[in-house]
């Protein structure tokens, strides 16, 4: 991880951060899920926590939103402590993945219930319920009881009731867990059609890396109760910090294959052993830390759209190597092609008119341009 990223990570409270968490743990007993959590965020931001199932995601939204506390370190919220302070009086807003609908009211009564209850004028209420609802394109549905309801539109019911609100700070909890695929990616987009329109800050947890890239302005990624990077979505994508964050975002994910590096006078080669058939050794544009003379094992990163045909324009000769291909997978408007490259299932993606067959050997190119290098035994990023 760089030292601009780390800095980035440790930013201390300052007054334009709408959300700033400082060295936050959390234990259960003896077992510590969040450990040094350190994240600021700005307003407008669409910070999004993902990670696999258990690493901590969403205990740190609940400690966010007061319904967790924490062990140690210090939540901020508009330049504000959040120590002791109860969930209802952090102006924050939270989605919950269930919906978690009044079944007996109609959807106007859902939306308009907590201001109902913070004894929000009458008028205020419906003025708020118009705006939301014709904002939702649920203006339609507030007679309707929620099992009347598709997924979708009950999660626009949640979404409206806390968009009322107006908060400082939104919480998504897997708001599109519970949808099917299609669903998702349509929620997927009002959603990011909702913060660009109101410029809301929001925190959104989900373990679907798609969701993350798509709705981000800024991603944690999150293993074990640690922050393994944070960052741009682009940042996260082309420049992971290590083999967890290569290997977790993107789709498919990035390949990692074992190679060894070696200088050459002011070039830098890089060669990956295949069974049967002569090493691919490939130039390599920049500095590999760690690297002074002789070869180093290194893990090579590539995305699958950086093995692509040898018809590639961009990729110059001496980058192009046959391969046996392995598998072929037709996907539409690309075709993956799978090949084995020093023991590793190697995934490429070429054009979708791609003459592959499987069994036969065929010419690729490697881009090497934003390749990744990590160690092999830490899984740091070196290059």
């Amino acid at each position: 991880m760089s030292n601009a990223m780390k800095k980035e990570m440790a930013t201390p409270q300052t007054a334009k951060n709408i959300l700033a968490i400082e060295n936050l743990d959390k234990s259960f007993g003896s077992v510590k899920i969040l450990k040094d959590i350190n994240v600021a965020i700005e307003p407008g931001d669409f910070l999004v926590l993902v990670g696999p199932s258990g690493c901590g995601k969403s205990t740190l939204l609940n400690c966010i939103a007061g319904l967790e506390s924490s062990t140690n370190g210090d939540i901020r919220i508009g330049g504000r402590s959040m120590t002791g302070v109860s969930p209802k009086d952090r102006d924050i807003a939270m989605v919950f993945q269930s919906y978690a609908l009044y079944p007996t009211m109609t959807v106007g009564k859902n939306i308009t219930f907590g201001m109902k209850v913070r004894g929000v004028a009458e008028q205020e209420q419906q003025r708020k319920l118009d705006e939301v609802a014709k904002l939702l394109q649920i203006d339609h549905l507030l007679n309707r009881k929620p099992s009347q309801l598709s997924g979708g539109q009950r999660q626009r019911v949640a979404m409206g009731r806390a968009l009322v609100r107006d908060p400082q700070l939104f919480l998504f909890d897997e708001p599109l867990s519970n949808l099917d695929a299609k669903l998702r990616v349509e929620m997927r987009t009002e959603i990011k059609r909702l913060h660009q329109t109101l410029g809301a800050s929001i925190v959104y947890v989900t373990h679907d890396q798609i969701e993350a890239m798509t709705l981000a302005t800024k991603i944690v990624v999150m293993k074990d109760g640690v922050i393994q990077q944070a960052g741009t979505p682009n940042e996260i994508y082309n420049q992971p910090a290590n083999m967890f964050v290569a290997d977790f975002m993107g789709s498919p994910s990035m390949n990692l294959i074992p190679a060894s590096a070696e200088k050459q006078g002011d070039a830098t080669k890089i060669s990956i052993t295949r069974p049967d058939m002569e090493d691919i050794v490939l130039d390599f544009d920049r500095e590999i830390e760690g690297l002074k003379s002789g070869k180093k094992s290194v893990i090579l990163g590539l995305r699958p759209e950086n093995i692509t045909d040898s018809t590639n324009q961009h990729i110059t000769k001496g980058q192009i190597a046959d391969c046996r291909v392995d598998v072929v997978e037709p996907a539409g408007s690309d075709t993956f092609v799978v090949t084995n490259l020093a023991g590793k299932q190697v995934t490429a993606r070429l054009n979708a008119d791609a003459t592959i067959i499987a069994g036969e050997t065929a010419s690729f190119a490697f881009d090497l341009s934003k390749a990744s290098v990590f160690e092999p035994e830490t899984g740091a990023r070196i290059a």
